[in-house]
């Protein structure tokens, strides 16, 4: 990992301990994906602590609520929300959340999938920061963005911990959003 190409918004030492933490597991969770394992990251206390407080202090005072993508995002979101004092706004796999529910179909690296949402949870023109573990075709995130502009609140950012570079995700957000990384892959 490329430290010098990683967000400046985040502490040097910060960015080189989470990439430390960060475990490639190829294959997974089909031939040919790498996958990345947060949960040695996750495990260690410290620097999940830290990384928690510097993703809430991008964004003090400029939200209303946080919203995690499923699954992994839910695991960063909900401490952010907590950090700031907002709430957190679930955006669920198919089939996860009891309706009425609004949702939308979206291409992942290795197939399809749909997100669902509770649009009452989304009060209209809410300033809604969206976290994920990682950016990677852009279509998970693309997915959450359309449907919490749908339930009619403005996305205020989008927050990943991991960008996987080469699959482009960027380039899949339509719309200029502020997005923040922590590290670049």
């Amino acid at each position: 990992m490329n430290v010098e190409d990683m967000n400046a918004s985040f502490s040097l030492s910060l960015r080189e301990k989470v990439a430390s933490l960060i475990r490639d597991v190829p294959d997974f969770p089909q031939a040919g994906v790498l996958y990345r394992d947060i949960t040695p990251l996750l495990a260690d206390g410290d620097t999940f602590s830290s990384l928690i407080k510097e993703f809430a202090q991008l964004y003090e005072g400029k939200i209303d609520a946080v919203a995690g993508l499923d699954a992994r995002g839910f695991i960063l979101a909900s401490p952010i929300a907590a950090q700031l004092g907002v709430g957190m706004i679930a955006v669920r796999k198919a089939g996860s959340l009891p309706g009425p529910v609004i949702g939308t179909d979206y291409s992942l690296e290795y197939g399809t999938a749909r997100f669902e949402l509770h649009d009452f949870t989304v009060k209209k023109n809410q300033r809604i920061l969206i976290v994920d573990d990682v950016l990677a075709t852009g279509g998970t995130a693309g997915a959450a963005v359309q449907l919490i502009e749908r339930a009619g609140a403005d996305v205020a950012g989008l927050c990943f911990l991991l960008e996987l570079k080469v699959l482009k995700g960027r380039e899949g957000l339509l719309g200029d959003y502020d997005v923040q990384i922590l590290c670049v892959l």
